[in-house]
């Protein structure tokens, strides 16, 4: 795994190379969300007792200095330096106006005692933990109602040491729902740039009810049969920008989500303003997926310049009956895929619910997808697109699709279903649903 990361930093930095000798240096990026700013004040975990040798438990050093970063008081705020070296913690929560700074060769890891790990109360737009009733386990870094927040450095890693996690999933002893990687829940202006994330137990970054949050230069690791081991999930969150990074883990790469059934619903924030871009990877399920769990509403999403190898499915928008709300406003373009099982999915019959009680008559509406130009090579079906009958899907828009179907394969046709919208240019021929159209508009530039 080492060797493999090592080898993922040095393609990802010759690619931001590539581009700079091409100039295309110039590009749009995440700056003008939440700038990076530097901090006057800097302490080390040294000085609290922190020891890099891969034994020690340094649990009481984290917290000890986050709190002294809490009483601090400081108007800039405090810089926690991480030296070089392997630092065993247990779970610990961040606080506002702090830099968590891997130096190179700095290795955050989680413990994997998991009696002891605390529980925390469910997401009320979930109502219970994602996978079993009742509370879930905190993430193994947790950052509640906090403002101001970085976690950055010269790629250094946070290690979630996950099997222990994914073993008990796999043998259906657990008793909560695993633990995130990393959760900031009610919090803004948050930047992670420039580190290693891997092995984590469950989501690897999720942002839950936040705003102002950018995600950049990252590389998110994880094998590729670990259990729900998605890369980013922004949800119920807005002005989430995610870019140039690397993902390759066991489920989506990145998904957009906005709560569950009734208990999204009822507590009605919606995920807008979400801008992906730069992103490569490789995973059994989908790249760019939106849902399933939909239930708050989802809208003004921007997927751009998307590298996909040996993918479930290239692009993928889920919900299902009983999520009402709405996603629309959803644009993808300029996708690559290389050995993808399906190219693009769009359905309303995806994800389970969190209990009996949802309403089966609370039904999504789809409005408003484009997706244009996509290649795609060894591809067994291009694409299927699903409505409900009840709520059709609509307005969606392909255009400049090319997806080469590999060869031999048995389901090289599109399939669709209770949706309309237009197809140009689009290869193989598109369903009958998706009416052929010359027409230049703002869907096919």
């Amino acid at each position: 795994m080492d060797h493999f990361l090592a080898s993922v930093s040095l393609c990802f930095s010759l690619a931001v190379s590539f581009l700079s000798c091409r100039g295309l240096a110039e590009v749009v990026t995440c700056s003008g969300i939440v700038p990076m700013r530097s901090r006057d004040n800097s302490i080390s975990i040294t000085e609290f007792g922190g020891v890099g040798d891969g034994n020690t438990l340094n649990t009481k050093a984290f917290r000890e200095a986050i709190e002294r970063i809490r009483s601090s008081g400081t108007g800039g705020g405090t810089r926690l330096y991480i030296p070089p070296g392997v630092y065993l913690t247990e779970s610990f929560n961040l606080t506002s106006h702090m830099t968590l700074y891997l130096a190179n060769g700095a290795v955050i890891k989680a413990t994997q005692d998991t009696q002891d790990w605390p529980l925390i109360a469910p997401l009320p737009s979930y109502g219970m933990g994602r996978e079993l009733p009742g509370g879930r386990y905190i993430s193994f870094i947790q950052g509640d109602g906090l403002i101001d927040v970085i976690i950055t450095g010269e790629n250094g890693t946070i290690d979630g040491q996950g099997d222990v996690w994914w073993n008990m999933w796999r043998r259906r002893t657990l008793q909560h729902t695993r633990p995130h990687l990393i959760e900031f829940k009610d919090s803004s202006n948050i930047v992670i740039d420039n580190v290693t994330f891997k092995n984590s137990p469950f989501w690897n970054i999720h942002p839950v009810y936040c705003s102002n949050v950018v995600i950049r230069y990252t590389t998110i690791l994880a094998p590729s049969d670990s259990p729900n081991t998605d890369g980013i999930d922004p949800d119920s969150s807005s002005n989430v920008c995610i870019e140039d990074s690397y993902i390759s883990t066991g489920d989506d790469m990145v998904a957009v989500k906005s709560g569950w059934d009734e208990y999204g619903i009822a507590y009605g924030r919606r995920s807008s303003n979400i801008t992906i871009r730069r992103l490569s990877g490789s995973s059994p399920f989908a790249g760019i997926a939106i849902g399933s769990e939909t239930s708050g509403g989802i809208e003004n999403v921007l997927a751009e310049n998307i590298s996909l190898y040996n993918m479930g499915v290239g692009i993928h928008v889920k919900t299902n009956i009983g999520r009402g709300a709405f996603i629309k406003d959803i644009t993808v373009s300029d996708v690559h895929m290389e050995s993808v099982r399906m190219g693009i999915k769009i359905a309303g019959d995806v994800g389970g619910h969190p209990d009996n009680k949802f309403n089966p008559t609370a039904l999504p509406i789809v409005n408003g997808i484009i997706l244009k130009s996509f290649s795609g090579v060894n591809v067994l079906q291009p694409g299927l697109i699903k409505g409900l009958k009840n709520s059709i899907f609509t307005g969606i828009h392909l255009s400049n699709i090319n997806l080469q179907i590999k060869t031999g394969s048995k389901s090289g046709d599109w399939k669709c279903s209770d949706v309309n919208g237009t197809a140009l240019r689009v290869s193989p021929q598109p369903c009958l649903e998706l009416t052929s159209t010359s027409q230049t508009s703002k869907f096919t530039e």
